[in-house]
């Protein structure tokens, strides 16, 4: 297959901006509000990708994918570090939107479901049939509802991703921006105890990395280990949840937990801490804070959302992880 990336040292000089201090890999960004990188992403070609995995060589991962725009944005401690072209899902086969994680990694795929077409890089974000993997581009959605990546990109992305690592779709034409911060595990002061019990069952995934979701429209929150529901809660957040938001756990000190909000595409500025006063935002009921706090480590990741999780709500339902069945891809 055919790709076509775009040099490295005209990413990092003359995209990333100036304000990419390769000497500061953590604070170091590509700045996707720059002109000249906003107008890169707009002209790319199918196949064309950025990459440049420099700028952030550590911490956690999450990936951002626009059906609207048919891009992907992969993003690393917060920093974004590559930008790819991408084909969905076609008419009666769209790709679905929401939060998900990766269940399945496998180089060397061939589709069940599909006169075993090839899927090279693959990574399952359900069980009956979506994935990212390397593919055709022909500049439009055009797949069965995966994901197609160039096979360059494909690689490179592998080479970076885990199991339970999570992957926001949206529909938006511009990739949502971060909701008014709601901070996480702040304790629940008097008066403001959400309503009803929280479910915490973590031996149904014992090991592996932690997603979080939290939903303003259900006021409830999902916690994934290695893409399986271990708990949820009822949760309350000062103040209006206007717009989708990611946040990734930088450092756990005592009981303080410090997490870094993601400067997504179509926001001004960089990747900043959480505040004090927007962590007082978030509240949950007391034993599942504590039980929560007691399996969190760096490289969580929370996403916070304006949707409903619930299928058959008001409004569009938000997938957060299918359920395993008999139907491979």
């Amino acid at each position: 297959m055919k790709t076509a990336p775009i040099d490295r040292r005209a990413v990092i000089a003359g995209l990333a901006g100036a304000a990419a201090t390769l000497a500061s890999p953590a604070w170091a960004q590509i700045s996707l509000t720059d002109p000249s990188t906003v107008r890169t992403v707009q002209v790319m070609k199918p196949g064309d990708y950025l990459w440049a995995p420099e700028v952030a060589p550590d911490g956690p991962v999450i990936i951002v994918v626009s059906l609207a725009r048919q891009r992907a944005f992969v993003y690393r401690n917060g920093v974004p570090i590559g930008i790819s072209t991408v084909s969905t899902g076609k008419e009666g086969h769209a790709t679905p939107t929401g939060v998900f994680t990766i269940l399945q990694k496998r180089v060397d795929h061939k589709s069940n479901l599909y006169n075993s077409a090839p899927m090279p890089y693959m990574q399952r974000l359900t069980w009956d049939g979506i994935a990212i993997h390397a593919g055709n581009l022909p500049g439009y959605p055009a797949s069965h509802g995966c994901i197609r990546l160039p096979m360059a990109f494909a690689q490179k992305l592998y080479g970076v991703t885990r199991l339970g690592l999570t992957v926001l779709i949206t529909e938006e034409e511009a990739v949502p921006r971060i909701a008014p911060d709601p901070g996480l595990l702040t304790r629940t002061p008097p008066g403001k105890k959400p309503e009803g019990r929280g479910i915490w069952k973590p031996e149904l995934s014992p090991q592996g990395p932690i997603s979080i979701v939290l939903s303003a429209a259900d006021r409830r929150m999902v916690v994934l280990r290695n893409g399986v529901e271990i708990g949820s809660a009822p949760i309350s957040i000062d103040g209006p949840v206007t717009e989708p938001a990611a946040y990734t756990l930088q450092k756990v000190e005592g009981e303080a937990f410090h997490w870094l909000r993601i400067a997504l595409p179509g926001q001004k500025g960089v990747a900043a801490d959480v505040s004090a006063e927007d962590r007082a935002r978030l509240h949950m009921p007391e034993r599942f804070r504590r039980a929560l706090a007691g399996i969190l480590q760096p490289g969580a990741t929370a996403v916070v959302t304006i949707d409903s999780l619930r299928q058959g709500d008001t409004g569009q339902a938000l997938t957060v992880i299918a359920g395993e069945d008999d139907i491979p891809l």
